[in-house]
């Protein structure tokens, strides 16, 4: 077949960042992000151009993926971002906020991109040691003998999300929630390869936050039992319940003519061939002393009629999701085959119930051990449940995190703006030995190091949505928010009452610089010092590790689009 178009020559775009459509897309998709970022963010609806699902929400993770970036510098950035939440699902829009904010201001400085990049991962390699050192002033240990500070590292998560609608009462429920299905997961008995159950959230939509629930076991919605039912079910000489779980149907279909050609003697019904087989099935699950069967598929009516004159609970359409607990907290092996039944793949449950939770029926499964939970999760309406369902997972995963490094950083901006007061006292104190290793001159390391903490202040500046003014003190060096509406002369210790991560009160008499965003501020010429008290009963904090991943995927993502000589594009 000829072309009915002749094939186009790939595009050649050199020095990509210098461009103005570079410049004006980075900008649009920074100030997008930044209006989001923060309790304060402003929410975006994002849909398709032929309409279809709204989506209502400020998390980076349902950004991102729903924002159409064309431009193969955003590509990358979003690509870099993107990746950082399918791994850690936390400070997404810090590690975009500060890529793009170090791209603007290191390409508008007159340093060569390949010194900027050397000069960066050099600064970055100072934050990375500071954080993690014992001498660190923005970090916080979590002690799990004590759930103060995990209750506020849950908090903060919840409440940095507006499209929740979560008030006060609400979010300090759901914490507590939160918290304790997480805790429902960690095993009771550490082993040398111990692993965390899992927390199903149960949607709940239509109904008050406080309705909101966790219960140990699994949850699985039915319409079959009525709630008032006394549930027969026979169970072992030691009291508990066996359980068989099925991933194959029960349902008596005829075989897939895809699987192969099929012969049947002549007065012979494959319907009854399957029933009868289906039937000893059954039979066989009784003798084995089978009181609980979950199918991921259909049971056929006969058979479920048959286990329940013999006391035997069926339970089908589980679907797929709840197989894999399941089978975690009954140590049941899903049964792939009708003919291949060992008694080596049940597993036991302590009991079975039914219960009623936020108006719906539910059959409750009550493990032996609690490795398995249920947080039955309600919220008003189908956005606000979405946007709180993955507040929920991301709270979750962090505690996870947190358990492998439990170490937390202040948040509200004091992490960001310690760090650049840590950074500017280091660029003014760096030694002849160390500029040589970078292999850069004085001048343009203090140049690219203050566009690094420009950066870093910008981060930190984008909490304020409401034309305050913000500071930062010249001891601790942390974030402190001025309400708007004050003249600019005003005495800021009038003003302010506690920093962004409210470890910090207005306690003593400490001196203010106003965080100017782009255009730099004075240099603190002493290291800021770590606040003397650590008050946990409502602190801002940050995951440790979620964030010390996002800076290091900023600054690298940054310095691979500054690094960009060329870009081809294939316009076929």
């Amino acid at each position: 077949m000829s072309r009915l178009e002749a094939k186009k020559p790939p595009l050649f775009t050199s020095e990509p960042l210098t461009k103005d459509k570079v410049s004006q897309s980075l900008s649009v998709l920074s100030g997008v992000l930044k209006s989001c970022y923060g309790p304060a963010g402003r929410l975006k609806q994002l849909h398709n151009g032929v309409g279809g699902y709204v989506c209502t929400t400020s998390q980076s993770s349902a950004v991102l993926c729903r924002l159409s970036v064309s431009h193969p510098v955003l590509r990358v950035l979003t690509a870099s971002v993107q990746n950082h939440i399918s791994r850690f699902s936390d400070c997404g829009l810090f590690t975009a906020i500060l890529c793009c904010s170090l791209i603007e201001n290191f390409k508008s400085l007159n340093v060569g991109s390949c010194t900027v990049v050397k000069i960066s991962k050099h600064l970055l390699s100072l934050c990375m040691d500071y954080l993690k050192s014992e001498s660190c002033g923005c970090r916080v240990s979590v002690d799990f003998s004590s759930v103060e500070t995990l209750l506020c590292l849950v908090r903060s998560i919840l409440t940095s999300k507006p499209a929740c609608m979560l008030n006060k009462a609400e979010a300090d429920h759901l914490t507590v929630l939160i918290l304790k299905a997480f805790m429902f997961t960690v095993p009771c008995h550490i082993e040398t390869n111990a692993v965390l159950g899992k927390c199903i959230i149960v949607p709940v939509k239509g109904r008050r936050v406080e309705e909101s629930t966790v219960l140990p076991g699994l949850l699985i919605e039915t319409l079959e039992i009525p709630l008032a039912k006394q549930l027969t079910i026979k169970r072992t000489c030691s009291n508990m319940i066996k359980v068989a779980l099925f991933c194959v149907s029960l349902s008596g279909d005829c075989f897939d003519p895809e699987e192969g050609t099929i012969t049947v003697h002549h007065g012979i019904s494959l319907e009854m061939s399957e029933l009868n087989q289906l039937l000893n099935l059954g039979k066989q699950l009784v003798n084995d002393g089978v009181g609980l069967i979950v199918c991921q598929k259909v049971i056929h009516p006969s058979l479920k009629q048959y286990l329940k004159e013999n006391h035997v609970m069926a339970v089908d359409r589980a679907g797929l999701s709840p197989m894999e607990p399941l089978s975690q907290m009954t140590g049941s092996k899903p049964i792939v085959s009708i003919c291949l039944l060992s008694p080596s793949s049940y597993g036991s449950l302590k009991d079975v119930r039914v219960e009623n939770v936020a108006s719906k029926h539910f059959l409750h499964l009550i493990p032996n051990h609690t490795a398995v939970c249920s947080l039955v999760l309600c919220n008003r309406n189908e956005t606000t449940w979405d946007e709180l369902k993955r507040a929920c997972e991301t709270a979750e995963h962090v505690l996870q995190l947190t358990v492998k490094e439990p170490l937390a950083l202040l948040g509200g901006g004091c992490t960001e703006t310690h760090l650049a007061s840590y950074i500017r006292h280091k660029s003014y104190s760096l030694s002849s030995s160390s500029l040589e290793d970078v292999d850069c001159s004085r001048t343009q390391y203090q140049l690219v190091a203050d566009g690094f903490c420009r950066s870093l202040e910008a981060v930190a500046c984008s909490l304020n949505h409401n034309d305050g003014e913000i500071l930062t003190d010249t001891v601790y060096g942390h974030c402190w928010f001025v309400p708007s509406g004050f003249p600019s002369d005003s005495n800021w210790s009038d003003l302010v009452s506690e920093c962004g991560c409210r470890i910090k009160g207005k306690t003593e008499n400490l001196k203010w610089r106003l965080l100017q965003g782009q255009f730099g501020s004075p240099v603190i010429q002493s290291c800021p010092k770590e606040p003397s008290e650590k008050v946990a009963d409502f602190l801002t904090l940050d995951c440790f590790s979620a964030k010390c991943s996002g800076l290091q995927v900023a600054v690298e993502t940054a310095n691979l689009v500054l690094d960009l000589s060329c870009i081809i594009e294939d316009q076929n």
